[in-house]
């Protein structure tokens, strides 16, 4: 008499877990096309010298810098995303990609095109290895959430005052530890990306939750990518 209701269960998981890997597939499709608009947005950037000059060492440098946190903060708050359409939210994402690639830029100027890559490609494969291990994995990772918080808030203070101290030893260590949190991070958003899926929302929920998860494992890969580069690369 319970066969048919195990048949169900199984059923049903079987759509959950069909729906769930259809859901990865799109954020990681959303991501890695925002990594592509970053980079070649950088590239592209590099290769036209009163532009790279524009952005670099001037107050609209500035401006170019901290664009892309007004973007997260204000044009992709969750209070705005639920109100905004698809079409809109997707928008953001890629312009705030592209704001980011203008900033970082400077990379092109300051390390050889070999060691850019050779860290790229190194970025990637710890992604794919952290982000399959925070998918597969039965442990809970919910409590690294407020030991990484403080990390990244140590980071940003350390940096800061790196910047007055110009030290050398300093600089690696932050580099070590920006690493190591990122690193993490990519773990515990992928978890957190994978219990935050509900097969019953709408499409149009999805799609913003997509974005929204694809943000997030976004600026992970890109600080990741930073430090590894301050670790890796050759400067020219």
């Amino acid at each position: 008499m319970s066969h048919p209701q195990t048949q169900e269960q199984t059923q049903t998981l079987s759509r959950y877990d069909a729906g769930l890997r259809a859901h990865f597939a799109r954020v990681y499709k959303i991501m890695c096309f925002g990594l592509l608009i970053t980079g070649l947005v950088s590239f592209g950037t590099a290769q036209v010298p009163a532009l790279f000059n524009a952005i670099h060492g001037t107050f609209l440098g500035i401006i170019v810098a901290l664009s892309p946190l007004a973007v997260i903060f204000f044009g992709l708050s969750p209070k705005r995303v639920r109100t905004m359409s698809n079409a809109a939210v997707s928008g953001m994402f890629y312009l705030m990609s592209g704001l980011i690639g203008l900033s970082m830029s400077y990379i092109f100027a300051v390390y050889s095109g070999n060691s850019i890559a050779r860290v790229f490609f190194i970025t990637a494969g710890m992604f794919g290895t952290m982000s399959l291990w925070g998918y597969t994995t039965k442990r809970d990772l919910s409590a690294m959430g407020s030991f990484l918080f403080m990390g990244m808030i140590g980071l940003i203070i350390a940096s800061v005052v790196n910047i007055f101290l110009h030290s050398t030893m300093m600089q690696l260590i932050v580099s070590a530890a920006g690493v190591l949190i990122f690193t993490l991070m990519i773990a515990f958003d992928t978890q957190r990306i994978k219990e935050m899926y509900n097969s019953m929302d709408s499409e149009s929920a999805l799609h913003k939750l997509a974005v929204m998860s694809a943000l997030s494992l976004y600026l992970d890969v890109i600080n990741l990518f930073q430090f590894l580069l301050q670790f890796l690369g050759n400067r020219n």
